[in-house]
């Protein structure tokens, strides 16, 4: 869908058809120039950036959890609207109504999250943990109801780790440019054609559990708009402008993370795409390349703010405080056309505008066809930053197509059309003890595994 399209598509012309990679391929400006263009912050970036600063050393002070909104549970339009700055912000919205305020999520399970609480000095507020230990069923209640005795054995010996009971869903990576490219209307409009063609006579076991989901994303899709009308945005219509664009698709991710603690909540692949408006804005003289690089620099702001409730445990597992909102850069398109634009400098760039950091995680998807000007920049830069991952482009291309987003630091989907589920790891030196023990746990001396 080209320009001309997404024009008549936003006076109702246009019919229904989600398909962000024929925009991206039609639409977006493939660039083989080196980094000269790029620009320093912006006054207004600097003193944001500078708050921010502030709110990381209140953070560290508070042993790394700044506040907790212990009585409010997060859904995506649960909080009122929060801001760092609102004059200094170019690109708006939390996950609570403060900056590093955390959220409780206690769908997955209470128990986890009364743990990470009063690891922090908090207690949950007594009618979420009532409702939420007594009435409502969690994700953790229904794992542990339908595991086997050895399931639950090597989990609690630690002989299986990852497994379902902690981690509420598999590796998903929406597709949040949808929201900036076609508006949330559009988008409900395609559930409803999707509900409609579930209107059949025999009423399966599939279809209906179908019917239930595809219900639930429009409610899903309802919120998302009361979530941006909070902070005075109306997303029912596509995004007119490149800041529009970019506030758009942050305002999609934003909504998934203020409704699932996920172990890595990957962003995708939407710096080529943001690159389009962008562009047009600056041949339309509707943009100055400070201003661009601005929204970019406050986008990444904002990323670098994402908080979930964890037990001091995690963190030490995963080594700090992580959450893996990856950002695919840069490939190569089946169509032997790089994917490298002037925005995937731009997105890189803020680790010199704002210094390095591990997120969002900057993931480069690195080809031996790559520009060579964007070779030595991604070079530099990593040797300047430690902060930029390398995936095989020219691998993994072949398998997924050139519209794929990494999850978490490794794993490869076609964005919004697949999902990982999260994979249980084996302590192999373990199950080899075990058999060699004949199912004996040398630390607690048990033998209680049936299967072994």
């Amino acid at each position: 869908m080209n320009f001309k399209q997404w024009e008549g598509f936003k006076k109702g012309t246009w019919q229904s058809y989600i398909d962000v990679r024929s925009f991206i391929q039609t639409n977006y400006t493939p660039y083989e120039g080196n980094q000269d263009f790029l620009v320093g912050p912006t006054k207004k970036t600097k003193e944001l950036w500078n708050k921010v600063l502030d709110l990381y050393k209140k953070e560290k002070e508070h042993n790394g959890v700044l506040d907790i909104d212990t009585k409010t549970i997060s859904t995506i339009s649960a909080h009122e609207a929060g801001y760092i700055d609102k004059a200094l912000e170019e690109i708006v919205g939390l996950q609570t109504d403060a900056p590093l305020k955390r959220a409780i999520m206690p769908f997955g399970g209470i128990k986890i999250v009364e743990k990470s609480c009063m690891a922090y000095g908090k207690e949950v507020d007594p009618d979420v943990s009532r409702i939420f230990n007594t009435i409502r069923k969690t994700h953790n209640d229904g794992v542990f109801s339908v595991y086997t005795p050895d399931i639950r054995a090597a989990r609690s010996s630690h002989l299986i780790t990852g497994l379902p009971d902690g981690y509420g869903r598999g590796r998903i990576i929406g597709d949040y440019r949808r929201v900036a490219l076609y508006g949330v209307d559009a988008l409900i409009l395609e559930k409803k054609e999707e509900l409609d063609n579930l209107n059949i006579d025999v009423l399966t076991e599939k279809v209906i559990g179908e019917r239930e989901e595809i219900h639930e994303q429009i409610l899903a899709l309802e919120q998302l708009k009361v979530m941006a009308s909070k902070y005075g945005f109306d997303i029912s219509l596509p995004a007119n402008s490149a800041k529009e664009a970019i506030q758009w698709t942050y305002f999609a991710y934003l909504g998934a993370v203020k409704d699932q603690n996920g172990a890595a909540m990957s962003l995708g692949r939407v710096t080529t795409f943001l690159d389009i408006y962008i562009e047009r804005d600056l041949q339309n003289g509707l943009l100055t390349e400070e201003q661009a690089q601005e929204l970019m620099d406050h986008f990444v702001m904002k990323l670098r703010l994402i908080r979930f409730l964890r037990t001091p445990e995690y963190n030490e597992l995963f080594s700090g405080d992580p959450v893996w909102v990856t950002e695919s850069i840069g490939g190569m398109g089946i169509d032997g056309r790089t994917l490298v634009t002037k925005n995937s400098y731009r997105m890189l760039y803020t680790l010199v505008n704002l210094g390095p950091a591990p997120e969002p995680n900057m993931t480069v998807l690195w080809s031996t066809k790559l520009p060579q000007s964007f070779k030595d920049f991604c070079a530099n830069l990593s040797i300047k930053t430690s902060s930029i991952q390398y995936e095989n482009d020219d691998l993994m291309r072949k398998y997924w197509g050139d519209d794929y987003g990494i999850a978490c630091c490794v794993s490869a989907m076609r964005i919004g059309k697949q999902m990982q589920f999260f994979g249980a790891r084996c302590n192999l030196a373990k199950t080899l003890l075990y058999a060699i023990n004949g199912g004996r746990d040398e630390l607690s001396r048990k033998t209680n595994y049936s299967s072994i």
